[in-house]
């Protein structure tokens, strides 16, 4: 799989909807079960057996990618740009690196997807795109400072697919469907049943022949492959391609796809026209064919969004990611470890003392946790200062954040480096700003 597919994981600013976390620490350096979240997709990768991997990026990022087995190639975009470009625009950007089919993931993704059940539905069809999506998750429940106010709602599709669920063969944002959907009429004629399925999210990772690469490096308007690309490749697997000449029409995806002269001699015979599913795909005439994985079980997630941040660091310590490592780091200082839930982590070099209660949570390295805290179902990152007789629960706590003698944490998201004053209580607050805080 590595020969034949090159790999690229797409790691720059993102997280507009998730801005609160991401104004000290870079999203693709947030971490997630004590890992970066950029480790995630190369250890993926890695475990599938790719030997090699190109990393677009920002120098911000690059200082701190993650170091891993096979050898990692980091591709910086400019500064003056990068926060503008899209994933397709990052495409276009290394479209001279790119010498084979391309398996493209975003760097938010987390998943025990097996890389190999959306490769082979590429291999096997000859597919121009091959894509894993899920089946969206409940909205969690507690996210900090959003008591009372409307859940935000993930950007979800609905997709129609054919009898083996793995044709993909129409695609919409399920905000687009009080329009109505354009169905066209040789669709039905080549699938008289088409099953539809909602609330599909992608997982952005995508498989891409070479000739779609080197389509977008000649077609400027497309900026992101889920919200550009992918729509357009799914809409234009029946579209007539028939006058489309390969050497002028560079904004035709169809001008790039290499000829079949012995494909297209057996559809000059009528006789091989007059079939309909129960032939191979290749004898409807139809080049271009897109296919998709949907995750079944398996651990799906994109961390694109403070609640989906929590619930990927609830799931990610029991899944399989995570089974050869340990919940304690070695190098940690823990005064009663029988204090320390079983399904909690502990970072390494953190210090916790005596008669301190750690449940349902996620603990980073360097931190200093005093006597007589209470920490449950929180986040807490790196260099973090909790000082004696503390309550954490349900909150999130960035970086190198202190928290004095006493103090009272409730569903809340304290920012990196800020303080919160000895027995101060706080409840469903988001805390990032000096404006809201009497101690910095």
């Amino acid at each position: 799989m590595a020969v034949e597919l090159q790999a690229v994981v797409m790691a720059v600013y993102g997280g507009s909807r998730m801005q609160d976390l991401t104004t000290s620490t870079p999203k693709p350096l947030l971490p997630v079960g004590n890992k970066p979240l950029l480790w995630y997709p190369l250890n993926l990768l890695e475990r599938a057996g790719f030997e090699e991997v190109i990393v677009v990026t920002t120098r911000e990022v690059q200082k701190h990618v993650p170091d891993m087995k096979m050898k990692v190639e980091v591709v910086c975009l400019p500064d003056d740009k990068a926060a503008e470009m899209g994933t397709a625009d990052s495409l276009r950007h290394i479209q001279q690196k790119i010498k084979s089919d391309v398996l493209v993931l975003s760097c938010d993704l987390i998943t025990e997807v097996s890389l190999h059940e959306v490769v082979d539905l590429f291999r096997a069809h000859s597919a121009t795109l091959a894509m894993l999506m899920q089946k969206a998750p409940e909205p969690c429940e507690h996210v900090p400072g959003q008591k009372g106010k409307q859940k935000a709602v993930e950007e979800r599709d609905f997709i129609g697919v054919d009898d083996s669920g793995s044709r993909l063969l129409l695609l919409a944002n399920e905000e687009d469907l009080d329009d109505g959907l354009d169905l066209k009429k040789c669709i039905f004629q080549r699938y008289p049943r088409i099953h539809m399925k909602m609330g599909m999210l992608d997982a952005h990772l995508y498989c891409l022949r070479k000739y779609v690469v080197d389509f977008l490096a000649d077609n400027d308007s497309f900026a992101s492959i889920r919200r550009d690309l992918v729509p357009y490749l799914v809409s234009k697997q029946f579209s007539s391609h028939k006058n489309v000449n390969h050497e002028t029409d560079k904004k035709d995806i169809f001008s790039y796809i290499p000829r079949d002269e012995l494909l297209e001699m057996a559809l000059t015979k009528s006789s091989w026209n007059d079939h309909r599913g129960d032939m191979r795909e290749s004898y409807h005439g139809s080049r271009l064919r897109c296919y998709v994985h949907v995750a079944r079980s398996e651990l799906c997630c994109r961390v694109n969004s403070l609640a989906t941040y929590i619930e990927a660091n609830k799931q990610v310590p029991q899944s399989s990611i995570f089974s050869d490592e340990p919940r304690v780091h070695p190098a940690a200082d823990i005064t009663d470890k029988f204090m320390v839930g079983t399904d909690s982590m502990i970072g390494e070099q953190t210090k916790i003392g005596e008669k301190t209660s750690v449940k349902h949570s996620i603990v980073g390295a360097k931190c200093v946790i005093k006597e007589r805290v209470k920490i449950t179902n929180c986040i807490i990152m790196n260099g973090v200062t909790i000082q004696d007789s503390c309550t954490l629960q349900g909150s999130v706590i960035c970086n190198n954040a202190v928290i004095h003698s006493g103090a009272d944490i409730k569903d809340c998201l304290l920012g990196s480096g800020l303080r919160v004053n000895s027995k101060e209580k706080r409840v469903n607050e988001i805390i990032v700003g000096n404006e809201q805080l009497m101690e910095i």
